[in-house]
């Protein structure tokens, strides 16, 4: 596990409701990209069986706020207080196929880092490898 991995569990373990409630655990953090997953378990399934869309959302979503969030990270890896500058203004999701596998993987890629705006794009997929959604993600910098 990198240093950065480690800083960005430590910061967001309070965030209850995607890494308790959901079960999300984040995998991997470096400066240009973030992985997160999540045991699909009956309690993501809808009432037709399919993994309902809100967990994807909240998959991409915490997905995203840590890779927003990486400078912060970077410039705080010794401290214990971590600005946590950037929120989500908004996103747009695209459903592409139904979860076929038992565990789905949430990885970013930034597509611009400016001071004031971040833009982001996080697929997910699952564990055999089919493309779930895709998600654009536009983040604006709070102490900006």
């Amino acid at each position: 596990m990198t240093d950065l991995t480690a800083k960005a569990i430590e910061v967001f373990r309070d965030d209850i409701f995607a890494s308790k409630l959901t079960g999300i655990t984040i995998d991997h953090v470096d400066e240009s990209s973030t992985r997160c997953s999540l045991e699909v378990n009956p309690q993501h399934r809808n009432a037709k069986g399919a993994v309902m869309g809100g967990v994807l959302f909240t998959l991409a979503d915490f997905a995203f706020a840590i890779a927003a969030n990486t400078p912060d990270l970077l410039m705080n890896i010794d401290n214990d207080n971590v600005p946590l500058s950037w929120v989500s203004s908004s996103a747009n999701i695209n459903f592409l196929s139904a979860t076929k596998g038992d565990r789905l993987i949430a990885t970013t890629q930034i597509i611009k880092r400016g001071v004031r705006q971040t833009v982001i794009q996080t697929t997910i997929s699952d564990n055999l490898g089919n493309t779930v959604a895709l998600i654009t993600s536009t983040g604006i910098n709070i102490h900006n």
